[in-house]
């Protein structure tokens, strides 16, 4: 198994960070059979393409929530990762807290 869960949406409350704010955290690795997607498809060409991510952020954004990791974005270079063998990337980690669901 590559990631922990696979799920459809967001369980966590709305953030509203802005990329200039998830920028600001600093990655650490991340093991990814401890994440839990929060998209349940990925498009092949992104997954495939080499400038991936050079509009966006290099490393992938995940919350932690209620002893979750949510891999909010990021899913085609987590799944890279682990088609060439890797079993961690790093990746950028906004602590929520809240209430169980």
């Amino acid at each position: 198994m590559i990631f922990r869960a696979v799920r459809d949406g967001r369980p966590y409350p709305e953030h509203n960070l802005t990329l200039k704010q998830w920028a600001e955290i600093p990655p650490r690795p991340l093991r990814l059979d401890q994440l839990i997607t929060t998209k349940r498809e990925l498009a092949l060409d992104k997954l495939l393409a080499e400038d991936s991510t050079f509009y966006g952020d290099l490393f992938p954004h995940v919350v932690q929530w209620n002893g979750g990791l949510y891999l909010e974005d990021g899913l085609h270079r987590a799944l890279r990762a682990a088609l060439q063998q890797r079993n961690q990337i790093h990746a950028r980690v906004l602590v929520l807290s809240g209430q169980p669901e």
